[in-house]
C-alpha cells in the first residue's frame, strides 16, 4: 500500500493526460505474457505476425515480465494532456545520461545486452530505443490508436463530469478497486511498494491506459511528476465487434455499403478482406474506401506488403454509444 498525501497545491496541480508511449510499454507487457491478458487476445492474434522478424530487444529488455520495475525514462509522464508519439519520443531521446544510468541501476539484470550498451553509451542507446519503439508503434498500435484514444478520452470526460458533480472525492470513488480516497490521502494497493509518498506540490497525473488492466502502475520518484496509470471505464468493450449491426441513421447519410464498411472496420483490414467479408466487389470497396478516407472517416497504414484501412477517431465517435 502506498499513501499519497495531498496538499492544496497538489489538488490544484492534479490533472489528466493520455500517453501513446506508455501504451507501447504496456502493450509489450501484454505480448510477453499473453495468457495473463485474455481481454486483449483479438489484438494479440492480429499483431503477433506483424512483429515477427523485428529486432525489438532495445525496447522489450526494458519491460520485464513479471514486472517489478520499468525505468521511468522509458515512458516519462507526459507534460501535455494529449501528446502524440513523436513528441514523447523526442522527450525520451533527450533524457540525460545520468538519469538513464541511475534508473538502470535500480533494475535487476540491467547489465545484460542490449541494456549494457544503453548503460555504457546512453546517447546512442536512446536512438536505438526510439527506433525500436517507432517500429513497434507502426506495426502494432498506430492502426488501432483511434479506437484506443476514443476509449481513453471517454474516461477522461467521465472523470471531469465526476469532478464537477462532487470534487476530487467523486473522481477517485470509482477509479479502481485498488484506490481509496480518505480525507487528504489517496491510498493505492500496490504489489511491490509501500509507505507514504510526498507529491511535493506537483499534484498527481492521472493516465488512463488500455493495456494496463487489471493492474495499476505508479511513478513517485523524482524528477518525474507523480503519476497513477489506471484502466479506463469500458475496457472490456475495446475489442468487441458489432460488424453486422449497421446503424440505420448512418446508412441513410452514407449509404448502406459505406456504412457497412465502417462497421466492418472494427479492426484494421485490407481491401480484399473487406470485399470477402461484405460480398462487395474489390473495385467497389476500393472506391468506397477512397471516398471515406477523403471525408476523414478512414485512414490507411502500410504493414509490410499490405495496406490496412482503419477507422479514425471521428468514426469511432460516430459509432460509439454515448454512456450516461
Amino acid at each position: 500500500m502506498i499513501e499519497l498525501g495531498f496538499t492544496v497545491p497538489d489538488l490544484a496541480q492534479t490533472r489528466f493526460a493520455v500517453s501513446p508511449l506508455w501504451e507501447v510499454v504496456a502493450a509489450v507487457r501484454v505480448l510477453k505474457s499473453p495468457a495473463e491478458h485474455p481481454l486483449h487476445r483479438p489484438w494479440i492474434e492480429q499483431v503477433g505476425p506483424r512483429l515477427s522478424g523485428l529486432d525489438l530487444r532495445p525496447l522489450t529488455e526494458l519491460v520485464p515480465v513479471p514486472t517489478r520495475v520499468i525505468p521511468a525514462f522509458v515512458c516519462p509522464p507526459p507534460t501535455t494532456p494529449m501528446p502524440d508519439i513523436e513528441l514523447e519520443l523526442a522527450a525520451l531521446r533527450a533524457t540525460p545520461a545520468e538519469v538513464v544510468r541511475d534508473e538502470l541501476d535500480q533494475m535487476p539484470g540491467a547489465r545484460t545486452e542490449p541494456l549494457a550498451d544503453l548503460y555504457a553509451n546512453p546517447a546512442d542507446g536512446l536512438v536505438r530505443l526510439v527506433d525500436a519503439i517507432g517500429a513497434f508503434w507502426e506495426n502494432a498500435l498506430v492502426a488501432y490508436w483511434p479506437r484506443i484514444l476514443t476509449l481513453l478520452e471517454d474516461d477522461i470526460r467521465y472523470r471531469a463530469h465526476r469532478l464537477a458533480e462532487g470534487g476530487v472525492n467523486r473522481v477517485f470513488a470509482d477509479l479502481d478497486p485498488a484506490v481509496r480516497w480518505d480525507e487528504e490521502t489517496l491510498r493505492v494497493a500496490h504489489r511491490h511498494a509501500r509507505g507514504a509518498r510526498s507529491l511535493r506540490g506537483r499534484g498527481l497525473l492521472l493516465v488512463p491506459s488500455a493495456f494496463i488492466w487489471p493492474r495499476l502502475f505508479s511513478v513517485t520518484s523524482p524528477p518525474w511528476q507523480p503519476t497513477l496509470r489506471y484502466p479506463p471505464r469500458g475496457i472490456a468493450t475495446l475489442w468487441q465487434t458489432d460488424a453486422t449491426n449497421v446503424p440505420d441513421a448512418l446508412a441513410k447519410v452514407l449509404g448502406h455499403s459505406r456504412a457497412l464498411l465502417l462497421c466492418e472496420l472494427h479492426r484494421p483490414a485490407t481491401t480484399q478482406d473487406l470485399a470477402r467479408r461484405t460480398g462487395l466487389t474489390t473495385g467497389g470497396v476500393s472506391q468506397h474506401l477512397t471516398a471515406l478516407r477523403a471525408a476523414g472517416l478512414l485512414d490507411a497504414h502500410r504493414s509490410g506488403r499490405y495496406v490496412l484501412y482503419h477507422r479514425t477517431a471521428l468514426t469511432e465517435a460516430l459509432l460509439t454509444p454515448r454512456r450516461p
